[in-house]
C-alpha cells in the first residue's frame, strides 16, 4: 500500500518542531567561536560533525532520507534536485578539461546518476542524457573546449535548469510551485543582469543566459544591461512585478540587502502557502525549504563568527525562518 499525503502531512507537521526556532537562532548568535556553535548543533541533535559543514552535510542526508521515506511522489522535489545535477555536470566537465577530477565536490540527491554524466562527457554521448539537458550539455561542452569560457558554459547549463524547473511545475498543477519558481527564475535572471552589467558581455551571451519567464522583459533588460549598471537599475525600478521596485531599493542600499530580500520573499511565500496547506505536497516542500533557509542562516552566523563581525551586523543579515 502506497503512502498517502494524509500520513505524510501528519508526519511532517510533527517534524517541523525540530526546525530551528527563534530561541535557537539567538543561542547560535551568542557564541564567539565556531567550536561552541558546532557543539550546540551536535547536542541539539541537528547533525553530526566536527565542523559546521560536516554537521550540515549530515543534516542534509537525514532530511533527504526522511523526505524519501514519507513523500508519496518524491519526484515533486525534482525542480529543486536538478540544481544538483547541474552542479555535478559542471564539476565533471571542468574536472575532465583540467585533468583535476574532484569527486569530493559531487553532491546528492540527483535525478541523473553521476556515472551517466561522466560517460556522457568522456564519450561525448550527450544524447544519453535526459532531453532537458542533452542539447545544453553538448553546447556547454563545445563552449568550454573551443572557447575555454567557463562562464558561458555555466550560463548554458543554468538556463537549461531554469527552463526545466518551469516545465516541471506545469505538470504539478500547484499554484504555490508555479508562483515560487516563477519568482525564483525571475530573480535569477535579475542577478545575471546585475552581474553582467558590471562586466563586458554582449547580447549573445545574455540571450544564452536569460530564461523566459512570466513578466520578465528580456529585450528591454538586455538593452539596459549593455548600457551599464545605472541604466539597468533605472529600468528595473519601473517594474512592479515580483516586488521588483522594492528589491531594487534594497540593492541600492547594499547587494547583501537585495539577496536577503529575495530569500525572505521566497521563504515567506512558503510559510503562507505550505504551512496553511492541509493536503497535497506543499507541507513537505515547505519543510524542505525551511531546512534550506536554516542552512543559509547557519552559514551566515558561521561566517560572522569567523570574521569577528559585530553581532548586530550578523543579525541584520539573517533571513526569516520557517520554524
Amino acid at each position: 500500500m502506497g503512502l498517502s499525503y494524509e500520513f505524510s502531512i501528519g508526519s511532517v507537521r510533527a517534524r517541523e518542531k525540530n526546525l530551528l526556532a527563534s530561541s535557537d537562532i539567538e543561542q547560535l548568535l551568542s557564541y564567539d567561536n565556531l567550536n561552541d556553535l558546532v557543539r550546540y548543533l551536535n547536542d541539539k541533535g541537528y547533525g553530526e560533525g566536527k565542523t559546521v559543514n560536516e554537521v550540515l552535510e549530515s543534516r542534509t542526508k537525514n532530511v533527504w532520507s526522511y523526505l524519501k521515506s514519507v513523500a508519496p511522489e518524491f519526484n515533486i522535489f525534482d525542480p529543486f534536485i536538478i540544481t544538483n545535477d547541474a552542479h555535478n555536470f559542471k564539476v565533471i566537465i571542468k574536472g575532465i578539461m583540467s585533468g583535476k577530477k574532484r569527486e569530493d565536490l559531487l553532491i546528492s540527491p540527483v535525478t541523473i546518476e553521476t556515472d551517466i554524466l561522466k560517460e556522457a562527457v568522456e564519450r561525448k554521448k550527450f544524447d544519453k542524457l535526459p532531453q532537458w539537458i542533452s542539447k545544453p550539455a553538448k553546447e556547454a561542452y563545445e563552449v568550454i573546449t573551443h572557447k575555454s569560457d567557463a562562464r558561458e558554459c555555466d550560463a548554458v547549463i543554468d538556463k537549461a535548469v531554469m527552463e526545466h524547473m518551469l516545465d516541471l511545475v506545469k505538470d504539478y498543477k500547484s499554484d504555490f510551485l508555479t508562483e515560487y519558481f516563477n519568482t525564483f527564475v525571475f530573480y535569477n535572471n535579475i542577478k545575471i543582469c546585475i552581474r553582467s552589467s558590471k562586466t563586458r558581455v554582449d547580447s549573445d551571451y545574455l540571450n544564452k543566459a536569460l530564461c523566459e519567464v512570466k513578466d520578465f522583459r528580456k529585450t528591454s533588460l538586455i538593452s539596459a544591461v549593455l548600457k551599464g549598471g545605472s541604466a539597468l537599475l533605472d529600468e528595473l525600478s519601473k517594474y512592479s512585478e515580483y516586488e521588483c521596485k522594492e528589491a531594487v531599493k534594497h540593492y541600492k542600499s547594499s547587494p547583501s540587502e537585495f539577496e536577503k530580500f529575495v530569500d525572505n520573499k521566497l521563504i515567506i511565500m512558503a510559510i503562507e502557502s505550505c504551512k496553511r496547506a492541509s493536503e497535497g505536497p506543499e507541507p513537505l516542500i515547505g519543510y524542505y525549504l525551511g531546512f534550506e533557509i536554516e542552512k543559509k542562516i547557519i552559514h551566515i552566523i558561521e561566517s560572522g563568527i569567523a570574521t569577528n563581525t559585530d553581532k548586530e551586523k550578523i543579525r541584520e543579515r539573517l533571513r526569516e525562518i520557517y520554524g
